[in-house]
């Protein structure tokens, strides 16, 4: 197997190349439609965000009072947000397309394949139509940044601490802070002193947080530390029935997967495991004050650890309750940034022309089933966060239940700015639901498909359909299994239904359902492993 982040060389490489390529693949200026409402976009994505770690959806672990300001007043909270493959680079590929993998050709993270930049996406068709863009952030797709008239990006995976970004010149920098404050920064600056305030403008803000290895600002270093978090009644799942779930390497009780010094921070002389010396790296990037605020929490942790020689069910439990804190902290930054952005916007009267979104590159585990990471598509990885505040003339308020997908949201901000939408875009646009209205031909169900294996965590190939209430997936590649899901019945997917007395018409039903996507994405899958009654 491939260490963690071995593409981080490569990362840094290819934008550069990329760069000399010159494939901007842009669109000709179009007439913008009269009736398009042209409102300003304020894009916010995170990293590994989950929704049962945002209080807008579930009050039981974090506190998050400034992301839940999107959802009130004149703002909605989408409860069936999903994305198309539930992994960081393919899935902003989906976002910024609107296209399926097989339809934007960015299918994994490891096969080193850069993201093609000539291809169109949705900054580009708002470039065509008279909007500034902008992207600071995490871009992640092994490419130079294309579609923006102003970008800032931070290589590969991004470092927590004086982190390196590369700029639109095509030079490197180092910027000294923590990342999450400095993209903020840099959109601020973008939105005060950078952009043309007479035009309608599309900003990305794009951060590294909250993706592993979860590495939080000195100054919120002892939150939480008085919090014992309920474990999840899967957390100690035995996955009976699915294979599949038995083979991955996401365990948190998993010396191997979840790494007690690069993701927990128990560094110590004599201990050495697979991600130590990634660690060290990380924790390099700090200067003397920084790496002193860091070793003064850390260090009594440490010794209390070691000493403790925590074994089996304690040793996992102990685990949990450090991943959950370290995760909540870098939280507590990305929320009072977030807040930051709000800030601004109301202070400056954008907010009843501006369209403030946020979402998450796909959900994340937070011990469900014993596991982090994401890539399954079971809920919560499949499900990612979707907020938005709507400026004046959407008068959808509230909760939004019906199915959308990450790959809705280019032909949605294509609409808002009036550009044309080509018929080859999987997605649909839901301006009409943020009109306050229920189309009536709103989709049934949402296609899924992930790739990436052999890999890190080894989970396996995969595609599938869920509809409001039910979830078929194939496992493919080096094994052929089917599951079925009843989310009514059994909400926390350990009951396989596939292949069981009662189910027949039912599976039949879901087969049907799931080529018939397969057809109208024209995912050419469906040749290779031909679905059948």
């Amino acid at each position: 197997m491939k260490p963690i982040y071995s593409l981080a060389a490569a990362a840094l490489a290819i934008p550069a190349a990329a760069l000399a390529q010159q494939q901007t693949g842009t669109i000709a200026p179009q007439t913008p439609n009269p009736d398009a409402p042209r409102y300003n976009i304020v894009y916010i994505m995170t990293d590994d965000h989950t929704a049962q770690m945002l209080s807008a959806y579930d009050t039981r672990y974090a506190h998050t009072p400034n992301l839940d300001r999107l959802a009130e007043g004149n703002g909605v909270k989408f409860n069936n947000s999903f994305v198309a493959n539930s992994l960081s680079g393919p899935s902003r590929a989906c976002m910024i397309t609107g296209k399926h993998s097989h339809g934007n050709g960015f299918y994994d993270n490891e096969s080193g394949r850069p993201f093609d930049g000539s291809q169109p996406t949705f900054p580009k068709y708002l470039q065509s139509v008279g909007y500034q863009t902008a992207l600071f952030g995490k871009w992640h797709l092994m490419s130079t940044p294309t579609g923006f008239d102003t970008w800032r990006v931070v290589p590969g995976q991004g470092d927590y601490y004086n982190p390196r970004f590369i700029n639109q010149d095509g030079s490197q920098s180092v910027e000294h802070g923590y990342l999450t404050n400095l993209i903020t920064d840099y959109s601020l600056d973008w939105l005060e002193n950078g952009r043309d305030k007479s035009k309608p403008f599309a900003l990305l803000i794009h951060h590294k947080a909250q993706h592993r290895n979860w590495m939080a600002d000195t100054c919120n270093l002892s939150l939480y530390e008085d919090k014992t978090f309920p474990l999840p009644e899967t957390f100690f799942d035995d996955y009976a029935g699915r294979p599949a779930a038995e083979a991955a390497e996401m365990r948190i009780a998993s010396p191997h997967d979840m790494d007690i010094i690069y993701d927990l921070k128990m560094l110590h002389p004599d201990s050495v495991t697979r991600l130590k010396e990634t660690y060290e790296a990380f924790v390099g990037r700090m200067d003397p004050e920084q790496r002193k605020a860091w070793d003064d929490f850390y260090n009594p942790i440490i010794k209390e650890f070691y000493d403790a020689k925590l074994q089996g069910k304690e040793l996992a439990e102990w685990k949990f309750q450090r991943y959950m804190r370290d995760y909540l902290k870098t939280l507590k930054s990305l929320d009072d940034n977030v807040g930051r952005v709000l800030d601004y916007l109301e202070a400056n009267n954008l907010m009843d022309s501006t369209l403030v979104v946020y979402t998450s590159d796909q959900g994340f585990y937070m011990g469900e089933h014993g596991w982090f990471d994401k890539r399954f598509m079971y809920e919560e990885s499949l499900n990612t966060p979707l907020l938005m505040h709507l400026p004046k003339g959407l008068d959808a308020k509230g909760e939004i239940n019906e199915m959308v997908q990450n790959i809705d949201y280019a032909p949605t901000f294509m609409e808002i700015a009036g550009a044309n939408i080509p018929d080859d875009i999987h997605g649909k646009s839901f301006l009409p639901i943020l009109r306050g209205e229920h189309p009536e031909d709103w989709r049934d169900a949402i296609y899924y498909h992930y790739y990436e294996y052999p890999a890190e965590h080894r989970v396996k190939r995969h595609y599938g359909v869920r509809t409001g209430r039910y979830k078929l997936m194939h496992f493919y590649n080096d094994i052929d299994v089917w599951e079925l899901y009843d989310l009514q019945e059994d909400p926390n997917e350990l009951n396989n239904l596939y292949g069981k007395p009662g189910t027949e018409e039912l599976t039949k039903q879901l087969r049907k359902r799931l080529l018939e996507l397969q057809e109208q994405y024209d995912d050419p899958i469906r040749h290779q492993f031909p679905i059948t009654d």
